[in-house]
């Protein structure tokens, strides 16, 4: 089910399960975990894509399955304008098509300029190139699930 408020998801998720936090690219899939209170987010792992979406499907079910997810967080990747774009479009098909195949609670979280930020922390705290290649889509992943969560908190906090 796309929920479209993220914050709707502090209620569509069931008490003590976690969150995952997407960043949908076209070679890899990064993924980050919330705590089961859905305060912090953590870095999991990166998958490299196998070329069919059901063969990635798999692989994330594995995983929600294993970690207990009950929902999800998509990074969508709009443009520096804030509008659709090619990316935006097959991260939404995506997205459709998993929850096609597992109904679970999941909402869009945007994505600007999170692997960049990601990756100016790490240049900043003098990581080698080839350690930042291997971990920056599972950062990036945290990022944007931490985004999302904090927004979540804020909403529960002000209402």
């Amino acid at each position: 089910m796309l929920l479209a408020d993220p914050v709707e998801l502090r209620a569509a998720v069931p008490p003590g399960v976690r969150v995952m936090g997407l960043d949908v690219g076209t070679k890899t899939i990064g993924m980050a975990l919330s705590d089961t209170r859905m305060i912090i987010a953590s870095p999991l792992e990166t998958i490299r894509r196998r070329g069919r979406f059901r063969d990635d499907a798999e692989l994330l079910f594995a995983l929600i399955d294993r970690h207990a997810v009950g929902g999800l967080v998509v990074g969508l990747p709009l443009t520096l304008e804030g509008r659709d774009g090619p990316r935006t479009q097959s991260t939404r098909q995506f997205a459709r098509n998993l929850l096609s195949l597992r109904d679970m609670p999941a909402a869009f979280w945007d994505e600007r300029l999170s692997t960049a930020a990601v990756t100016r922390e790490m240049i900043a705290a003098d990581m080698t190139r080839k350690r930042r290649a291997e971990i920056v889509d599972r950062v990036a992943a945290a990022y944007i699930l931490q985004g999302c969560l904090d927004a979540i908190s804020r909403a529960a906090t002000s209402g």
